[in-house]
């Protein structure tokens, strides 16, 4: 996926890490061949601050607060709309007159393709969000499909019904059936001529392939090049499935504590480091199925507001250190209208934006109790080692051998958070850590 972005170190970074094989040794499947995401993709999604309550008005200031200030010009270019846009009925979702979900227009009274046209005048791109099935109302009424002579009932399953989080209320759809698969290609050509770039699509299952697959070819057809992403808490015995289907895929469920005090647990805490530290071991055990067109997708990246979140700076840190070591995409859940500075800070470290961007995820080298260590080799010999102190009482000191990374003798070390050189280190690199802290870094192997 092509991004303009400014001149930036960032910049520099993806361009040595285009040097990175687009399989590599390890690959168990091939990946999705449908062009998109080169490297893990970078932006906003609505729902771990917006939640349930989107609007057009609120979209568009996340859009005005992520050009203003500079994320942007780091690579944060997706402004995703998730759930919640949709009208419904006590029949659940109401429809358009071919059997598609209708935009809520007392959330959204200009429309979803004024707001992508709004998103894009930015100089960024927009995502948009859809769940497996055919609504209830769409079958009621026995819509047709578009450009067909079939019609919702047709097509539809009602014996079962599919996993929806908002008007709940989907059919499952028969893909034995003539006018399935142009179903789905007519709600993906709909989202083409709005302006989506991105689509993510929920609540599927391995019961789902069939939608995925019908999806998958349907965004290939639609007239528009569009990422496409699975959620959540997917099965890592269809790994290769989903690789070879999609540009990405949520590993686990969702990162968000559900803790806060308003409506279904909004608001602030956002998470909490138990929902963060949990995903260690899912990026360990999904490592190899990541590479270019399709990587594992943590969740969420709960850094923007400070210590309201749920988590502690060094917390906060170690969970951006985690995301980019597993090259995972890097959507911030926070509100941007209100960036603190530090947050901010960490956001905008070029470095770490490059360890994300390199196209490689990284394995667990070292898992003994609170201490973990991470390491990848980058297309240039150069290695990034992660450690970690997992623990949330007491400082630990955590340390790795270079040849467990990967070489033998000296290592020249820079620290990729602080940016300072470290120098030649022999044989063992030690690190005294905080509860929660991490210590990030680059090794030239000095052989």
């Amino acid at each position: 996926m092509t991004r303009t972005r400014n001149l930036t170190v960032a910049t520099a970074a993806l361009l040595v890490a285009a040097a990175v094989p687009l399989l590599r040794a390890g690959d168990s499947a091939p990946a999705s061949d449908n062009g998109q995401a080169v490297r893990p993709a970078m932006g906003w999604s609505s729902w771990s601050f917006v939640r349930r309550w989107p609007t057009q008005a609120k979209i568009e200031a996340q859009a005005d607060a992520l050009a203003a200030s500079g994320l942007k010009d780091h690579g944060f270019v997706q402004v995703n709309l998730d759930d919640f846009y949709q009208k419904c009925d006590a029949n659940g979702f109401t429809v358009d007159s071919y059997g598609r979900w209708a935009v809520d227009p007392a959330k959204f009274p200009d429309g979803i393709k004024a707001l992508a046209d709004y998103v894009h005048a930015k100089g960024l791109k927009f995502g948009f969000y859809v769940t497996p099935g055919i609504a209830k109302n769409a079958v009621t009424r026995n819509t047709p499909i578009e450009g067909t002579s079939y019609h919702a009932q047709d097509i539809a399953d009602t014996s079962k019904t599919e996993k929806n989080y908002n008007c709940k209320n989907m059919y499952y759809i028969d893909y034995s059936k003539p006018g399935a698969q142009e179903f789905v290609n007519s709600w993906a050509k709909q989202f083409a001529s709005w302006g989506v770039d991105y689509l993510k699509i929920d609540g599927v299952g391995s019961q789902d392939i069939p939608d995925v697959q019908a999806w998958s070819k349907a965004l290939r057809v639609s007239g528009r090049p569009i990422t496409f992403a699975l959620s959540n808490n997917l099965a890592i015995a269809d790994a290769p499935t989903w690789r070879s289907l999609a540009n990405s895929w949520r590993t686990q469920g969702d990162v968000e504590c559900y803790c806060g005090p308003g409506d279904n647990g909004s608001g602030y805490p956002l998470t909490d480091w138990s929902h963060v530290s949990a995903r260690f071991n899912t990026a360990a055990n999904w490592q190899q199925y990541a590479g270019p067109g399709g990587w594992n997708d943590l969740d969420s990246l709960e850094i923007g507001n400070g210590d309201q979140v749920g988590l502690t700076a060094d917390q906060r840190r170690s969970h951006f250190t985690l995301w980019s070591m597993a090259a995972a995409p890097l959507l911030l859940g926070t509100d941007l209208t209100h960036l603190d500075t530090v947050d901010k800070a960490m956001l905008t470290n070029d470095r770490l934006i490059g360890v994300d961007q390199d196209g490689v995820a990284a394995k667990r080298i070292v898992n003994s109790g609170v201490k973990q260590v991470w390491s990848k080799k980058e297309s240039d010999g150069q290695y990034v080692v992660a450690l970690f102190n997992t623990g949330t009482s007491g400082s630990s000191t955590v340390s790795v051998d270079w040849s467990q990374v990967g070489f033998t003798g000296s290592g020249d070390v820079t620290d990729l958070w602080s940016g300072s050189h470290k120098g030649t280190v022999a044989t063992t690199y030690s690190a005294t850590l905080r509860p929660g802290e991490t210590r990030l870094i680059r090794v030239r192997p000095l052989g």
